[in-house]
């Protein structure tokens, strides 16, 4: 498997947060819920891709996300429309 050169990032800014769970095989780290998200739209945002915007509504449903957050990250990156797409998708 391949990994981007760092810094993580979604979209434009880096990625706030890593948590870091230490099992019997090693250190798993992972990305807050609120970051998978927009990682997520990310795909649809700038790809169009409809499974993007499908993962970052299971992943809002089943997890406790920042929604301000991801708005205003949103906005950020122009794509206030992609958002209200996800948030109408959440109702």
């Amino acid at each position: 498997m391949e990994f981007p050169e760092g810094p993580l990032s979604v979209g434009e800014e880096p990625v706030k947060a890593i948590d870091e769970f230490e099992l019997s095989t090693g250190i798993l780290r992972v990305i807050s819920a609120t970051d998978c998200v927009k990682d997520r739209l990310c795909a649809f945002y700038f790809w169009n891709d409809r499974q993007g915007l499908a993962q970052a509504v299971l992943v809002a449903k089943s997890q406790v996300v920042d929604l301000k957050e991801i708005r205003r990250w949103s906005k950020a990156e122009g794509k206030e429309q992609g958002f209200e797409t996800f948030k109408d998708r959440l109702a």
